[in-house]
């Protein structure tokens, strides 16, 4: 800021405290990195989403994969830098930036959010065309080889929507702990952070149901319901929030007198928000569900084992209600206390 031509020649600068000069800069810093992300966003729509090599390469579905709506927030970007350099030719003091930014929150929250909810899906197909696709791989290698990516990677310009977003979130935080409190300035720089950070807590929260989702979809396809009844494991508002290998304790009698014979078996449980599987873990890797019930029917207690014969890390698994509509007890022992303990607290 202070080398800005109008700064240095009424010579602004003398007339501002330390703390005010950082203010500025600060300020000016929401425009010099908004100018540089315009012109990464530029090259990747048009050195690399405008390509027609590259375009040939793929399907038109890969295409709206890999790039998703990146022209859409390059254009918003393009907007608000406009407007960005018109409140600086008013003001150099860029006192309205808060207000010129809140404005902008309805353009960036109808980009940004999709953009990063896509990203996952955008960096699996990015990893599966530089595993299948040759011709993808030997064309992009020429694009990226070109000066004006500047040697970075097609991937470093996917991810610069999201970590702009986050950002730009970081750069009103600075601004506002140098703004007067109760100025003007910080109310608006106040607003325009609210309105911001909200945009990047619904990016992560998306980005956490997409992967939730993901895994539900993964899981889906290695569980087999042979002995049981199916059902589906994709559902509204499920997430997988653990799972763990077990071994189930089988008590055998021997007769009176004697000590009940102890044997063990595998068991793996995939604890969901609202559902509990217990299954068989194969050596294809494929889980076989034995039982199955929904949270709220599902109970774990820790047991007295050595009076019982038992391993110090045994605890009970009561289902009041299972698949078959019966009540099913297994008898677990965990690898470590701490596994038992955290299960236990989880179910």
């Amino acid at each position: 800021w202070q080398e800005i031509p109008e700064v240095k020649s009424q010579r602004l600068l003398e007339g501002l405290t330390p703390q005010q000069h950082h203010l500025q800069e600060a300020l000016f810093e929401v425009i010099t990195s908004e100018a540089s992300y315009l012109r990464s966003l530029s090259v990747a729509t048009s050195h690399f989403k405008g390509s027609l090599v590259l375009q040939e390469t793929l399907t038109r579905a890969e295409v709206h994969r890999l790039f998703s709506n990146l022209q859409q927030v390059r254009d918003v970007s393009e907007r608000f830098l406009l407007e960005l350099e018109e409140q600086m030719d008013k003001d150099v003091f860029l006192a309205g930036l808060g207000t010129v930014a809140l404005k902008h929150c309805p353009a960036f929250h109808r980009v940004y959010v999709p953009y990063v909810t896509n990203q996952m899906y955008q960096a699996q197909l990015m990893q599966q065309l530089m595993r299948e696709n040759w011709r993808f791989r030997q064309v992009l290698r020429k694009l990226e080889e070109q000066p004006v990516c500047q040697r970075q990677p097609l991937k470093s310009f996917l991810v610069l929507p999201f970590q702009r977003i986050t950002r730009l979130k970081i750069l009103l935080e600075n601004i506002l702990k140098l703004a007067l409190v109760g100025s003007e300035l910080a109310g608006s720089i106040s607003a325009a952070l609210r309105a911001v950070g909200e945009i990047v807590s619904e990016c992560n929260e998306n980005v956490r149901r997409m992967k939730q989702t993901e895994e539900l979809v993964l899981l889906e396809k290695q569980v087999e319901f042979v002995k049981t009844k199916s059902i589906p494991l994709i559902s509204r508002g499920r997430w997988l929030v653990r799972a763990g290998n077990f071994s189930q304790i089988l008590i055998q009698e021997v007769g009176v007198g004697s000590r009940p014979r102890l044997s063990t078996k595998p068991i793996h449980l995939h604890l969901f928000s609202d559902l509990l599987l217990l299954s068989r873990r194969r050596d294809d890797g494929r889980f076989s569900v034995k039982d199955y019930a929904q949270t709220s029917h599902v109970r774990a207690e820790p047991l007295k084992a050595e009076p019982l014969g038992l391993p110090n890390t045994a605890f009970l698994l009561c289902l009041s209600c299972n698949h078959r509509g019966a009540t099913a007890e297994f008898l677990l022992k965990a690898d470590s206390t701490a596994q038992r303990q955290e299960w236990i607290s989880l179910i």
